[in-house]
């Protein structure tokens, strides 16, 4: 018998509440850049519509559409979503983390902190369950991410490869081209993920 996934009224909430910061942020971004609409649908490839949407605070952007207005616009997914670092020290307690992906079995992505932007430098903790999916298109060049799986295994899916890793082991990847997280296991998959996506050229030295 399969497991039913019930929405919590505090799902709902946090939905909410990341629509409306994302929704004011969006504004304050563009207005910012001196950018309509029309000028940031074509700087960022978001569709025009999409943007209404997400400033009208009636829509839920992927993770995939925040990067790309996020990079339009010179600022991180963290400043979109108001957990974004300025200070010497923050503290981000959990209830302002936010959930900006949740899977059809109770799965979920949630942004624990980052950097300003434009460059990036995120914390994110996720947990998919058998058979969940996560896809992303590639990155900009030299973005990397490190993972920890706490709990399960993850699948991860790079272009055309696959790799497997166990609970307890870290990888090291760069996603410049379209990956994706995979439960294929009978176990519920944790891990957490720093993503590092650097807009200012890198010298590479060898490997990654």
């Amino acid at each position: 018998m399969e497991k039913k996934v019930n929405i919590s009224t505090e799902a709902v909430t946090d939905v909410e509440r990341v629509s409306a910061t994302v929704s004011q942020n969006l504004k304050l971004f563009r207005k910012q850049n001196g950018l309509t609409l029309d000028e940031l649908s074509r700087k960022s490839g978001v569709s025009k519509g999409m943007l209404v949407e997400i400033e009208k605070g009636s829509a839920n952007p992927s993770i995939a559409t925040l990067c790309r207005a996020a990079t339009a616009l010179g600022v991180s997914v963290a400043d979109f979503v108001g957990v974004a670092v300025n200070v010497p020290v923050r503290i981000v307690p959990p209830e302002d983390a936010s959930v900006l992906w949740r899977g059809p079995k109770g799965g979920s992505a949630t942004l624990l902190v980052g950097t300003h932007g434009p460059d990036e430098i995120e914390l994110w903790r996720w947990t998919l369950f058998p058979g969940e999916v996560f896809e992303s298109p590639g990155h900009s060049a030299g973005t990397l991410e490190l993972l920890n799986v706490e709990t399960g295994a993850l699948t991860l899916k790079l272009a055309d490869s696959e790799h497997l890793v166990k609970a307890g082991s870290s990888v090291l990847a760069r996603t410049e081209d379209k990956h994706a997280y995979m439960n294929c296991g009978k176990e519920e998959l944790r891990f957490v993920m720093t993503v590092a996506e650097l807009q200012r050229p890198r010298v590479r030295t060898g490997g990654l």
